[in-house]
């Protein structure tokens, strides 16, 4: 069959474990575009985004923080594999939550899909509690948030919901392994008592090669697993047989969650940030209840202690020495992005009018101190546009310079607020920042700044929403 003919998969998160994986399984039966930001960058024309890869792969170089570019590398795409989630932050500096960068990231994705013309997304996601009453953690509740993002714009989703995926690289296979390495007792807390229903690397990439080739599971939720159901410490015991190290048990219920959230952090050598959620999520029992999926596919998968010995190594992320700063806000009634955008640098002169002078001619804004001539910071007001739609929810002040700015690079630093997919929040998003300051520097002067500043902005938002309800 001519190439141009067949069926093009687009994949973002690529290099990661899965998507690598899932690039080498689907390169026989379909085009398959690998999308990846790492990849190598381009040389200055919108075409040269695109580059051939190795073995029939084409690599497209794709930064979900920019839409265009987004939307350029999906161009010609049937189907957009979603792979993507932000708990390990790839900036040096990252002001923000997980879960406002995850749904940052998936509304880019999910308006560049409906520009790009591509027909269906397909979302790996989590599994969710069967009895959600009790309330999901941060980590789950933002896995749902993203599918919902992700069908927020008209284009249908396929969402597998999956638990702990053994595979290689894998963040919480990672600390599961470390744990068991490093630590000759094995302690216990109540939480690692939860089930679970682990599946294998290899099952995952068969369930989601089998979603991008028929169009019938278009629109629908599928819950994932392996063939075993075990608690959090059966996993543990299983891994250290694997190993082939003796580690007893010792049961411990009085550790609190953020005990075991330092202890594991320590111990693995994760950071906080990566352990907090994935422990919030483990309060839940986590099992598949409805395996209509692998029933109509005749999968089983592979057992726990199978697919963990195929999967034993670790490895590094390096991460780009720029600064990200993402906060959410309540919109006052009657308002939207737009009004919020603009009325930022209105409020800031007032905020301080004893320290900033606030410059606005055309579509840029100056921010100077009093008694500096010089600007420290130069915003210019980008095109709400993306494609051939106008979007009105939606406002970009691309950083043009100023003393506090290092010179833009290829990323394009910008101040973003756009309206969430419900239609109640914006969110304020700081992106691809290269500060002039040194770093150690910027990190304890203009990061906290910038975080404070935006602190009292969403109190005046707050405050502005109470009067106007009064």
């Amino acid at each position: 069959m001519n190439d141009s003919n067949r069926s093009c998969v687009a994949i973002t998160g690529a290099a990661g474990f899965v998507g690598s994986a899932l690039c080498e399984a689907l390169e026989s039966k379909t085009r398959v575009v690998a999308l990846g930001r790492r990849f190598p960058p381009p040389s200055g024309a919108p075409s040269d985004l695109i580059e051939n890869g190795n073995a029939g792969i084409e690599r497209r170089r794709c930064d979900l923080f920019s839409i265009p570019e987004t939307e350029l590398a999906l161009k010609g795409a049937d189907v957009a594999v979603y792979l993507v989630h932000s708990m390990s932050p790839n900036a040096r500096l990252t002001q923000g939550s997980f879960e406002n960068l995850d749904l940052l990231l998936a509304d880019n994705f999910a308006r560049a899909a409906r520009q790009a013309g591509v027909k269906r997304i397909v979302y790996l996601g989590g599994l969710l509690p069967s009895d959600p009453s009790r309330g999901l953690s941060p980590h789950l509740q933002s896995r749902l948030e993203v599918e919902h993002a992700l069908a927020a714009h008209g284009v249908p989703v396929t969402a597998i919901r999956a638990g702990l995926i053994v595979g290689a690289e894998g963040s919480s296979l990672n600390l599961l392994v470390r744990l068991v390495e490093r630590l000759p007792l094995m302690v216990c807390p109540s939480w690692t008592l939860s089930k679970t229903q682990p599946i294998g690397l290899s099952d995952v990439i068969e369930i989601l090669e089998y979603c991008c080739l028929n169009a019938s599971t278009s629109g629908r939720i599928a819950e994932v697993g392996g063939p075993d159901v075990m608690s959090y410490r059966q996993m543990m015991k299983a891994t250290s047989s694997v190993l082939e190290r003796r580690r007893p048990m010792l049961p411990v219920p009085l550790v609190t969650p953020a005990l075991s959230e330092l202890w594991v952090s320590i111990v693995t050598g994760s950071p906080r940030s990566l352990v907090r959620p994935l422990i919030e999520s483990l309060r839940h029992p986590m099992v598949v209840t409805d395996p209509w999926l692998q029933n109509e596919m005749g999968h089983v998968g592979a057992p726990f202690k199978e697919a963990l010995a195929k999967s034993l190594h670790r490895s590094r992320v390096w991460k780009r020495p720029i600064a990200r700063s993402i906060q959410r806000f309540n919109l006052p009634a009657g308002r939207d992005a737009t009004w919020v955008a603009h009325e930022y640098p209105k409020w800031l002169e007032r905020f301080a009018p004893w320290l900033i002078i606030v410059d606005t001619a055309d579509d840029r804004v100056t921010l100077r101190l009093r008694s500096i001539d010089k600007p420290l910071l130069i915003l210019d007001l980008g095109q709400q546009q993306s494609g051939v739609v106008t979007e009105t929810d939606r406002v970009i002040f691309y950083v043009a310079g100023g003393l506090l700015a290092a010179p833009a690079p290829a990323g394009q630093p910008r101040l973003e607020f756009r309206t969430t997919p419900d239609g109640e929040s914006v969110l304020a998003a700081l992106q691809d920042f290269e500060p002039s300051l040194p770093w150690w520097l910027y990190t304890v002067t203009q990061a906290p700044l910038h975080r404070a500043v935006m602190a009292a902005y969403q109190f005046w938002l707050t405050r502005s929403a109470q009067r106007c309800s009064a």
